[in-house]
């Protein structure tokens, strides 16, 4: 099976705004190998912008999870403009 998200060049790419980053850290505990938190300000950190196959379910999740929306994601398939 051969569809847009087996192919690495049209991967999801995320991005994050930290000055929307509330800190509440549901990024960190939804998807850790993609998101983190800075120690200083408890701030989100983007790991992964463009995260492997196995770990896009989650970071999708996380980033419908942010209550601050500080999360986004862009992806090839999105009919966003």
């Amino acid at each position: 099976m051969n569809g847009p998200m087996d192919n690495p060049e049209e991967a999801l790419r995320l991005s994050v705004d930290r000055d929307r980053c509330v800190g509440a850290g549901m990024c960190a505990l939804t998807a850790p190998e993609v998101f983190d938190q800075d120690d200083e300000e408890g701030l989100v950190v983007l790991r992964h912008p463009a995260p492997a196959p196995e770990h896009r379910a989650a970071a999708r999740m996380a980033v419908g999870l942010c209550p601050a929306g500080a999360l986004a994601l862009n992806s090839p398939d999105s009919t966003d403009a």
